[in-house]
């Protein structure tokens, strides 16, 4: 058992998924605490989603939902369900059901001596062309950023919430998972890693593997490169440092960097 849990779907048209990672995020999450919020952020869907979560939410106060008036990526979302999360520790996992709910209780054991669990796919029952993409991309973000995990991507996090008050996530897109773990290792988060078993969806279509999309992550991991390279003492490049500085403001909060 923890203390509390915050579990974070990024939603975009997932309206023949949604119901079922919900369900599952209750049966399961309430077998781990007794202090349990799911949290769904609606990326501006276009389909029914955002209709089916709010039902959901009327039905569950266990549930929140957050409704994005424009489409904002996967980067957008997951800031937006870290912002609303309120419990000790968060769980972030894509809403097109990657794993079964029940393997989450192998990682909570790790929990005691980790700050964050990160999955990686045991199995990778998904298309070539998404399984090349993805082993190219985690070897540039080792040779780029020393960042030694086995899957940067994978939709499987588990952390505390109180390490989201000592980073600074920007991205918008794909590349926030990878940005997300970076940041965790400049604040000397301690890391703990967990195989997991894959399933690819079987409803709904995935857009992660576009031409665009993958256009995108290699922008701001370029953009995230640059501003590392000009990082001071802190740890921040000015411009980070700048923002970081806007977000204390705006939160009313101080918080030492």
């Amino acid at each position: 058992m923890i203390d509390g849990l915050s579990i974070v779907y990024p939603m975009y048209n997932e309206k023949d998924n949604i119901r079922t990672a919900v369900s599952e995020a209750l049966r399961v999450g309430l077998t781990i605490t007794h202090d349990l919020e799911v949290v769904i952020v609606d990326d501006c869907s276009i389909d029914e989603s955002g209709d089916i979560a709010n039902d959901i939410a009327v039905a569950h106060p266990e549930v929140k939902v957050v409704h994005h008036v424009r489409n904002r990526g996967l980067g957008g979302a997951i800031r937006s369900g870290f912002d609303t999360a309120t419990k000790q520790w968060v769980l972030y996992m894509d809403s097109d059901l990657p794993i079964k709910m029940d393997d989450v209780l192998q990682a909570i054991p790790l929990a005691e001596k980790s700050d964050i669990i990160i999955g990686w796919r045991k199995s990778r029952a998904e298309s070539k062309k998404r399984e090349i993409i993805s082993k190219v991309y985690n070897l540039m973000i080792r040779a780029f950023f020393n960042l030694y995990v086995r899957d940067v991507n994978f939709a499987f996090k588990l952390f505390k919430r109180s390490f989201l008050e000592k980073i600074l996530l920007t991205s918008e897109g794909s590349f926030i998972d990878a940005e997300f773990l970076l940041e965790m290792k400049r604040v000397g988060a301690r890391f703990a890693e967990i195989g997991l078993d894959y399933y690819p969806r079987v409803a709904g279509v995935s857009t992660l593997a576009s031409n665009k999309v993958v256009f995108h992550i290699l922008l701001e991991m370029l953009s995230y490169r640059l501003e590392a390279c000009g990082k001071q003492t802190d740890g921040l490049s000015g411009k980070r440092k700048r923002l970081w500085l806007e977000r204390v403001n705006q939160r009313g909060n101080h918080i030492d960097i």
